[in-house]
């Protein structure tokens, strides 16, 4: 028996086996938990049901989080089949690939519309229709990055999507906290995905993380995944309205001895 036997819950964005929210679906399903999947659209389904199916998902749906009847639906058909959650995963991004390259300066409307709408305030619609059917207890987790408070090359509007995440994270938890239900954000560091690969420069955002990073190395897919089940489960029950990082200490640290040195051969 696991840490997750008897739980139950549903993860938004799973897309395929190399993504942070199937390293996180993996470690929960280990654990013991049933998990219901959601995808977003006919291309997604092929990627999702396959990995759905192979840990028994029971509720297999589409949903695009920018419409707030799918979100009802997805939350009804869970109570239907479940009665009651324990847990919500959520792993949803989205920017226009135009807006993460070049100047911040030069994003457009439509561009920054289009980003805070699907990474930041689906998490206000997630946790509106979750609340009403979650047990006391029950954790609400949402992925987001370093990008949030530092200002990283290529990440763009991006970055302002996830630190409106983080903060809409903290009024949600004050709001769901009444009902004992735990909102947090998980920050990766960069993990080699499908989504990362839009990033202009990702390659180089994954050497820099090894070097600016106290132990020398870059989170595994496992790390994240861990970390995730130590927010969705009991064993953070004290934890609420934070920011909890993996990503090997790279938010600590303002720069490594190597990168200094770098540096300062660059400024002579």
């Amino acid at each position: 028996m696991g840490i997750m036997t008897g739980k139950k819950g549903v993860i938004f964005g799973v897309s395929n086996t190399h993504g942070i929210a199937y390293g996180i679906a993996k470690q929960l399903y280990e654990q013991g938990a049933e998990i219901a999947f959601t995808y977003a659209g006919e291309a997604m389904e092929k990627r999702v049901k396959p990995i759905a199916e192979e840990m028994g998902a029971k509720i297999i749906m589409p949903c695009d989080v920018t419409k707030e009847n799918e979100v009802e639906a997805v939350f009804k058909e869970c109570e239907k089949v479940y009665g009651k959650l324990d847990f919500v995963i959520h792993a949803v991004a989205f920017a226009q690939k135009d807006d993460l390259v070049g100047r911040f300066v030069d994003t457009s409307k439509e561009g920054w519309d289009i980003a805070l709408g699907v990474s930041a305030y689906s998490l206000v619609t997630v946790c509106r229709h979750a609340e009403p059917i979650m047990n006391e207890g029950g954790s609400i987790v949402a992925l987001t990055y370093l990008g949030s408070v530092l200002s990283v090359p290529s990440y763009n509007v991006m970055g302002v999507a996830k630190a409106a995440l983080e903060s809409s994270m903290r009024f949600l938890s004050v709001d769901l906290g009444r009902k004992g239900i735990r909102v947090n954000c998980l920050s990766s560091g960069p993990v080699k995905t499908l989504a990362s690969m839009g990033i202009g420069g990702f390659t180089k955002m994954l050497k820099a993380a090894v070097l600016r990073s106290p132990i020398k190395k870059n989170v595994s897919l496992e790390d994240v995944g861990k970390a995730g089940l130590y927010l969705a489960s009991d064993l953070s029950s004290g934890t609420t309205g934070e920011v909890i990082y993996c990503d090997c200490g790279c938010h600590s640290a303002y720069a490594s001895a190597e990168e200094m040195e770098i540096i300062s051969e660059h400024i002579q």
